[in-house]
């Protein structure tokens, strides 16, 4: 379950800071959508929030059994 959970973590952490970037490449473009920012937006938060509740359980000792 350590393992597990130290995977899924930064797995998601990755995801969320190539999110961030994307996101911001898309906003700085002239000719870029906001829809498809705020989407990009929307995955980083997601994904922010499944890595951080990855690494508090880690942190918890929840993954002892």
């Amino acid at each position: 379950m350590k393992a597990y959970l130290v995977t899924t973590g930064a797995l998601f952490g990755l995801l969320c800071v190539s999110h961030i970037y994307f996101t911001v490449q898309a906003l700085s473009m002239a000719h870029g959508s906001r829809g498809f920012a705020g989407l990009e937006a929307f995955v980083a938060l997601v994904s922010g929030a499944l890595s951080i509740w990855a690494w508090r359980l880690l942190a918890r000792g929840a993954a002892r059994a």
